[in-house]
């Protein structure tokens, strides 16, 4: 009399490796299933719904529809996008806040690359104090800094400027990208170095031809961080920007709300109008995202 025993599950991993079977998927039960897909349509409602009643709101033809936002379904229009666009310097706006942000952007992008390189790859004295000095200056509040910047930026004659504004923004944006980069840097092999090296490359254009196309991930999350930044600030715009003409969309959002009255359908549709530029940045940089935000965490 013989007896036979199943196999368990290691063996059959086991075998099936053996033999080239693909092993097959787990499947998860319904209870679980359900539970996961109820958990991310309610997230997904969350995060939309916000943006869902700003688009509701802006469709109200009077200020205070905010106020009794079910009325708005009986008489919605597109008259306070039309207003923003033809009677208000949405425009000038628009204007400026692209050459600001675009600027910054691609400014702190390429002082933060060659900062994070070479603290990255070059040992020289100091370069660990370096990057903590570069901390140490995200940890002084607006307030404190903007009388500062408004002397320097007054002597240089740079007020009411794009470029003032610009190097304010890179001053915010340029230390925390330089972190990230350095982190991202150190996961891209020596080896790739010394082979330019090998190939007669000067360090500049081992860092230009090798590094930087490898290092694509981390450039989005600094150029997205970089465009947000100078995208949404308020407090240095407001100050160092006197022509109206010279808002950037953060502070035009202001000049609808005054002491006695606030056009909020004016705003509410501005609002959406300012929300298109952003998004379609994130569209064009979305699919190295991800990568660059984990990568540049894993080693530092």
């Amino acid at each position: 009399m013989s007896t036979t025993t199943a196999p368990t599950s290691v063996e059959k991993t086991e075998q099936d490796q053996a033999t080239g079977t693909p092993p097959k998927p787990r499947r998860r039960g319904l209870a679980t299933s359900l539970v996961s897909h109820g958990i991310l349509i309610v997230a997904s409602v969350i995060a939309l719904f916000p943006v869902a009643w700003l688009v509701y709101l802006s469709l109200g033809p009077d200020s205070d529809d905010y106020l009794h936002p079910g009325g708005i379904w009986s008489k919605m229009t597109f008259d306070n996008y039309t207003f923003v666009l033809q009677h208000t310097k949405f425009f000038d706006w628009l204007q400026t806040t692209m050459i600001v942000t675009l600027g910054t952007t691609f400014i702190g992008v390429i002082m933060s690359a060659t900062t994070g390189y070479a603290v990255s790859r070059m040992r020289f004295p100091g370069y660990k104090k370096f990057m903590w000095v570069l901390l140490v200056t995200q940890m002084f509040p607006v307030a404190v800094l903007m009388v500062p910047m408004y002397q320097i930026l007054s002597d240089l004659q740079l007020v009411d400027s794009y470029l003032g504004l610009v190097l304010v923004y890179c001053t915010t944006t340029v230390p925390y990208c330089a972190w990230l980069m350095k982190g991202y840097f150190d996961t891209i092999p020596f080896e790739i170095d010394e082979a330019g090296r090998v190939d007669g490359l000067t360090p500049f254009g081992t860092f230009a031809r090798l590094i930087l196309p490898l290092a694509k991930p981390g450039l989005a999350v600094a150029a997205f961080y970089s465009f947000l930044t100078a995208f949404g600030e308020v407090a240095f715009a407001s100050t160092f920007m006197l022509s109206d003409d010279k808002y950037t969309f953060a502070v035009g959002l202001q000049t609808f709300v005054s002491e006695h009255d606030a056009q909020r359908n004016l705003m509410a549709a501005t609002a959406v109008l300012i929300a298109i530029p952003v998004a379609a940045f994130f569209y064009f940089v979305q699919k190295n995202l991800v990568t660059g935000l984990t990568a540049g965490g894993t080693k530092g």
